[in-house]
């Protein structure tokens, strides 16, 4: 009976400790990804403009920041020569319904006006056969609308 306490008291120690040494590792990744966010400059023609770079199983940046009711245009530029994407980022309620094909080694742009404030994913949902789709791989990224100052 002593050993299984002594068991049990070791595991509850081990999470103890798992929890100590990274929980701090979680709340960093959180912060570095806040810090990897992209506000989405304002042009001169109230338009904010970006350019997303398109490689394989990512978007750089992936996450972007933008204002409400205020147009967007999204360069999307493929550095990709044989995997083809796309970019779909839909949110019918914020008023955002975008579906492009990103040509490989080429340049599309999307535009679209946020309607509601929100955190919104964008994703590439190509799949070659039985393989994992781009999206299950990682090419996901975070549009956050957030309200006009």
């Amino acid at each position: 009976m002593k050993s299984i306490m002594r068991i049990t008291h070791l595991k509850a120690g081990a999470a103890l400790i798992g929890l100590m040494l990274f929980g701090p590792l979680h709340q960093a990744a959180a912060s570095a990804a806040e810090s990897r966010a992209v506000v989405v400059p304002l042009s001169a023609d109230g338009v904010q403009r970006l350019e997303i770079t398109v490689d394989s199983y990512s978007f750089t940046p992936d996450r972007l920041i933008v204002k409400e009711n205020t147009p967007v245009e999204l360069t999307l530029k493929s550095v990709t020569w044989i995997v083809p994407h796309n970019f779909v980022l839909k949110s019918l309620e914020a008023g955002i319904d975008v579906e492009q094909e990103v040509p490989t080694g080429g340049t599309t742009a999307v535009r679209f006006t946020p309607r509601r404030v929100g955190k919104f994913k964008f994703v590439c949902t190509k799949k070659l056969l039985f393989f994992p789709s781009h999206e299950d791989q990682g090419m996901v990224g975070i549009l956050e609308v957030r309200k006009q100052p």
